[in-house]
């Protein structure tokens, strides 16, 4: 609450009528809070029917609000770069999983990531060939849908313009506790296209976002054509990646129960309104999408749905309900599934409860077949001893520790 929207005059004369008024009092207590007048929670004591009654002030405890980490990827997705697409794709879950396991005061950020793809003949040359694939969104399957249709195609790259896209385009948070991370990744000159990289930039900084530059190819080249400039001017990070470094995708033990836990947990989902039943497909594709790439993609993904990252209050009823955002006995009748057709508000209630502790349960499977399986692919890795090079996932995931310890955020 703050003081500034009442004037001292004001609270002094209604603070001796008070004094003198039961009835008043109890009136001028629900304005000024409604008011939003300085007084965080004012009571008053049992002796405060007589003259010197006197206001007890009593902290009311906020709500935590949830910090955000918002991620756009602008991808370069001409004709050399289909490394770096698969790259992106076959990680996004591992990358997920890392941005779960950050907190800001003990509370759990909301992840929210866009997709933009730029430098692609197929696209418009009007509109600087680019397009935004998806924006800021909580909901990763359909990053995920996003990540799969991409195609490459010769073209022009234009890093300014699709900076300068991103920066205007997205809902970005205004919030000085979120984090806000542009990535653009690619391997021509930065300096390209009608928009400077510069103005774009300097556009970014306006809005407190960061721009990290990620270049497909040596570290030194990047320096030259621009790439190093461009991170170093919106405060960001440089990273260079070896686009055409297989990633190892490692089969585990524990895969298979992993993936039949996932088709379970698949199960305890309840698509409502408009929106739900394409939603619901889309989770089911993702799942195809991965499974065909590797079991051990399959089983990161399943780890992703597991955690708190993967929020899907839009389309399911179950996540819904949890956050509060909607109440059963308002929902139409027709934007419900099938199997909720007809009960009544007790089974509702009911119903999505029990979806609800069946999904608890296959969550906490999967986190513990998941925390053996990474014990076992870090040996595996071990064996092989990994190369140093760098790849998408990790430019990511470096990138967004560094920035969010600048602001209090803490990753396990």
């Amino acid at each position: 609450m703050n003081h500034s929207h009442c004037p001292a005059q004001t609270l002094s004369k209604l603070s001796t009528r008070v004094r003198n008024d039961s009835l008043f009092r109890k009136t001028y207590l629900a304005v000024a809070m409604l008011a939003g007048c300085g007084f965080s929670g004012m009571a008053w004591s049992a002796e405060a029917q007589g003259e010197n009654a006197q206001p007890v002030t009593q902290a009311v405890t906020q709500p935590a609000v949830a910090p955000r980490i918002q991620v756009a990827i602008l991808l370069d997705t001409s004709s050399s770069m289909d490394g770096l697409i698969n790259q992106t794709r076959n990680q996004l879950w591992k990358m997920v999983d890392e941005f779960s396991k950050a907190k800001k005061n003990g509370v759990t950020p909301i992840l929210e990531v866009a997709v933009y793809e730029y430098g692609n003949n197929g696209l418009s040359s009007q509109n600087g060939y680019i397009r935004q694939v998806t924006g800021l969104t909580r909901e990763l399957d359909r990053v995920s849908e996003a990540l799969f249709s991409l195609t490459t195609n010769g073209g022009d790259e234009f890093c300014g313009y699709v900076i300068n896209a991103s920066v205007k385009e997205l809902q970005w948070s205004q919030s000085p506790n979120d984090i806000r991370a542009i990535f653009i990744a690619g391997n021509e000159p930065f300096t390209q296209g009608p928009v400077s990289f510069r103005e774009a930039i300097a556009l970014a900084k306006q809005k407190d976002i960061t721009v990290n530059t990620i270049f497909a190819g040596a570290y030194n080249d990047g320096g030259e054509s621009g790439w190093r400039q461009g991170a170093q001017l919106a405060g960001g990070n440089y990273m260079s990646i070896d686009q055409d470094q297989q990633i190892a995708q490692i089969e585990a033990p524990q895969d298979k129960e992993i993936a039949a836990l996932n088709a379970r947990l698949n199960e305890t989902y309840v698509p409502y309104g408009a929106g739900g039943a394409a939603a619901s497909k889309r989770q089911y594709e993702q799942d195809a999408n991965s499974q065909n790439v590797s079991l051990g993609l399959l089983a990161q993904r399943a780890k992703s749905k597991a955690s708190v990252a993967y929020d899907n209050s839009s389309w399911d009823l179950v996540d819904a309900y949890e956050a509060g955002e909607v109440a059963l006995e308002e929902v139409d009748a027709k934007a419900l599934p099938e199997p909720m057709v007809g009960m009544s508000q007790k089974e509702k209630e009911e119903y999505i409860e029990t979806k609800k502790t069946e999904r608890k349960e296959l969550q906490d499977k999967i986190k513990a077949l998941s925390d053996e399986r990474e014990v076992y692919i870090a040996e595996e890795n071990r064996k092989a001893a990994k190369s140093g090079a760098n790849t998408v996932d990790e430019a990511l995931i470096s990138a967004i520790r560094k920035q969010g310890e600048q602001k209090a955020f803490e990753f396990k």
